[in-house]
């Protein structure tokens, strides 16, 4: 007796929709070139036999992927995560999916992952780079694969990008603890050579410098940008001579800000009324700290979706076999002033005094 036949393949569709093989390819990777009424003798085919084509297979015959490649620096991080969100929100409007990778701030896992996306013949790649445009980049390019930068500037006329202001950002937080009378602030945050964090201190001494210089700005660095960072930290400024203490911190972003807050308020010290704390992303725990944090927002969600709308547009450009015009977007921060930077009535009764 002859077994039984369970796997259905596209014959099957071709035959119970009364069309060539050909046809049913066309459904599948060019609907809109077959007619309407054959396209939906085809769908209800593949529906009534609930045939799954396999899509890797389908795209490596293609041609062509429908996978979109997106590389950020910690996952663990809201900010990361909401720029992924955005980016999703345009991919699948496009009928793409998103393959995340995490590089973890590690140079050799970001080769790594971007080797893997080159071998994949993804669509394109999303990347939040550690340290700017390498040499693996540079090489999607070459293949005919288009890259856009997130939460960096771009100043390369061959690449797209999406950021923020981040000088701007550091001069918004720190002009904010220099109006609240604050003359000894520390700008915590690291890796010093991430860009971003270069950008944020710059933007700091832009604010003091423009204050006339009047306030000591103790530059700290970490080894990560990570609520265990700032715990540490915090413990190192509580150890201060009192007469050195800083009396404000600005965070090179909210998972710093958190920690530092922790160690803080652990170590018995009153915020803002001891130390003022202002962070950068507003993120949605900062709103939900113990002690609401003030933050310099970013547009996160818009980055991630501009960023994905970009690449797409050089997507199609390389279709048409035409030129494509690189933008490099960016966006300005905005300073939310939460209860983590009020009034001191330290500080207060020092001026009234």
């Amino acid at each position: 007796m002859a077994a039984r036949k369970t796997t259905v393949s596209m014959k099957d569709v071709a035959a119970l929709a009364g069309v060539s093989l050909g046809t049913v390819s066309n459904v599948l990777n060019s609907p809109e070139i077959v007619a309407e009424p054959t396209r939906h003798r085809v769908e209800l085919a593949i529906a009534k036999l609930g045939w799954i084509p396999n899509e890797p297979a389908r795209q490596l015959r293609a041609g062509r992927s429908r996978s979109i490649g997106m590389i950020v620096m910690d996952i663990a991080n809201p900010f990361y995560t909401d720029l992924v969100i955005g980016a999703e929100n345009c991919v699948h409007e496009r009928g793409y999916s998103v393959q995340v990778g995490n590089s973890s701030q590690e140079a050799e896992r970001e080769s790594a992952q971007l080797l893997v996306l080159m071998q994949q013949r993804v669509r394109g790649v999303l990347i939040a780079p550690i340290w700017g445009i390498d040499e693996r980049v540079r090489q999607l390019k070459l293949r005919g694969i288009p890259v856009v930068l997130l939460d960096r500037a771009g100043n390369q006329s061959d690449f797209c990008s999406v950021s923020t202001d981040d000088v701007e950002g550091g001069r918004l937080a720190v002009q904010h603890l220099l109006d609240q009378g604050h003359t000894n602030i520390a700008v915590i945050g690291g890796p010093g050579n991430l860009q971003q964090v270069r950008d944020r201190r710059l933007g700091a001494e832009l604010a003091n410098s423009r204050h006339e210089g009047s306030a000591r700005l103790l530059t700290i660095s970490t080894p990560h940008l990570d609520v265990e960072s700032g715990v540490r930290t915090a413990e190192e400024i509580v150890l201060m001579p009192s007469n050195e203490r800083p009396t404000a911190v600005f965070a090179a972003n909210d998972l710093l800000a958190i920690g530092l807050l922790q160690g803080f308020v652990t170590a018995g010290l009153r915020v803002p009324d001891d130390m003022a704390i202002v962070g950068y992303d507003d993120i949605a725990f900062a709103a939900a700290a113990a002690v609401p944090l003030s933050s310099v927002r970013q547009p996160r969600l818009a980055i991630g979706y501009r960023a994905a709308e970009l690449l797409f547009d050089e997507i199609a450009a390389i279709d048409r076999d035409e030129s494509h015009d690189h933008q490099q977007i960016r966006f300005t921060p905005e300073l939310v002033v939460r209860r983590s930077s009020g009034k001191s009535r330290n500080l207060s009764q020092v001026v009234g005094a």
